[in-house]
């Protein structure tokens, strides 16, 4: 199925805790910053825009403090833009980190930004994506590993596969990749992660979402159960001696310290539409949805996609896994008609093979442990590459004189 996402898309940190203010002197830039203000990776950040350049700059902080972050835009040389940093420069606070939006390709330019203490230069029209990047790398710390992506695996309804999906979409990250990876179960009360890893783990994701101020890197590495190499569970309770009431950052900690210490984050989020659910959903990196060939799988995904790429405008849109084609008897959407009607190609199809994912499921395994050279585990692996950006090492075929040049090799040695 064609990949409708770049392989080589850009991680982007989540911007801290701040306090931006852009002055701009262009209606575009300041519709720009605003868009990009709501974007998921701004969320935490309090960013404010009013037009006015160098000039509403100099004279909002002649009486008041400066902000974590300035962006001041300037059209050309005729906003002096040099005077105006030098004079902006005697009323920073220390700390505050300076961001020019210029209109002017010029090296020396750059450089004169540069020796007075501007943090970085981005040249108009600026994408929203570059803004963010920029100001996120403000914050990094200097050598600082990427962050880690989460790929959020959802169902368009329940029953549907999206569980076993995600379970051995994050096995395969981890063997074929070696990636470090943790698959986080979502599902307090119902999850089924430990029984498909064959794992019962006295600890899980309760204790970090009942207890998110005890939430720390020593509590998170003793709640993780090692199911693989570079592989680890963070397992549901699957319990029901209390009911599963949570507010909209439940998961915020969590996922927060998951992606400063692990590369692959695979969240198996439950079908419900909640805050929180919606909230996981849309600060995700990457979003798989899972749906049946049926028409309420069909309105669901529609209705999914529409609403992702509305809270999402500069991310890529959600995959869709089509899962189950092929049931004998039931009446099914087939896939080229599915994928028409959502105006999207579909990442995959996975068939219906209920005797294989039965005795995986029954065994605590994945697909590809129970047979490793079936269509659905090579699914798996073309997902896996997919979703991590990187192309699929597919296995040379062998050449077919292969076995005779070895046999007419040895007998020239003899």
């Amino acid at each position: 199925m064609p990949d409708t996402h770049e392989a080589s898309e850009r991680t982007i940190a989540p911007v801290p805790r701040i306090t931006i203010q852009a002055f701009c002197e262009t209606p575009e830039t300041a519709a720009m910053i605003e868009g990009t203000a709501s974007d998921r990776r701004m969320q935490k950040a309090h960013v404010k825009v009013q037009m006015g350049g160098g000039a509403a700059a100099l004279e909002a902080y002649r009486h008041a403090p400066t902000p974590n972050v300035i962006v001041i835009e300037f059209v050309g040389l005729k906003s002096r833009p040099l005077e105006c940093l030098d004079q902006l420069a005697e009323v920073c606070d220390e700390g505050t980190k300076v961001l020019v939006i210029g209109h002017v390709n010029d090296v020396l330019l750059y450089r004169q930004f540069i020796q007075r203490g501007v943090s970085e230069y981005l040249m108009a029209p600026v994408e929203p994506v570059d803004l963010m990047a920029a100001i996120s790398d403000l914050f990094a710390a200097p050598g600082a590993k990427p962050v880690g992506r989460t790929i959020a695996v959802y169902g368009a309804r329940g029953g549907v596969g999206s569980s076993t999906i995600a379970h051995n979409l994050a096995w395969t990250v981890a063997r074929e990749h070696g990636t470090a990876t943790v698959i986080a179960d979502l599902d307090v009360a119902f999850g089924t992660a430990g029984l498909n890893f064959n794992q019962d783990p006295p600890q899980g994701i309760a204790e970090a979402v009942f207890a998110p101020e005890r939430l720390d890197a020593n509590l998170l590495d003793r709640l993780l159960s090692k199911c693989a190499d570079n592989l680890s569970l963070l397992s549901a309770p699957a319990t029901l001696d209390r009911t599963v009431d949570l507010t909209e950052p439940a998961f915020d900690a969590l996922t927060d310290l998951l992606r400063a210490t692990v590369p692959c984050i695979v969240l198996d989020v439950p079908h419900q539409w909640s805050a929180w659910n919606r909230r996981v959903l849309v600060g995700a990196d990457e979003i798989l949805i899972v749906a049946a060939p049926d028409l309420a799988g069909l309105r669901n995904v529609k209705n999914l996609l529409a609403l992702l790429h509305q809270q999402r405008p500069n991310d890529a849109r959600a995959r869709v896994v089509l899962n189950g084609v092929g049931m004998p008897k039931r009446p099914e959407i087939a896939a080229a008609e599915f994928a028409k009607a959502l105006d999207v190609p579909l990442q995959t199809v996975i068939p219906f093979e209920p005797a294989l994912f039965g005795t995986a499921a029954n065994n605590g395994q994945m697909i590809a442990e129970v047979q490793a050279g079936s269509k659905p585990a090579e699914i798996f692996s073309e997902l896996a590459a997919a979703v991590t950006g990187r192309s699929e090492i597919r296995r040379a075929r062998a050449n077919l004189l292969e076995p005779l040049l070895a046999r007419l090799t040895r007998k020239k040695a003899s």
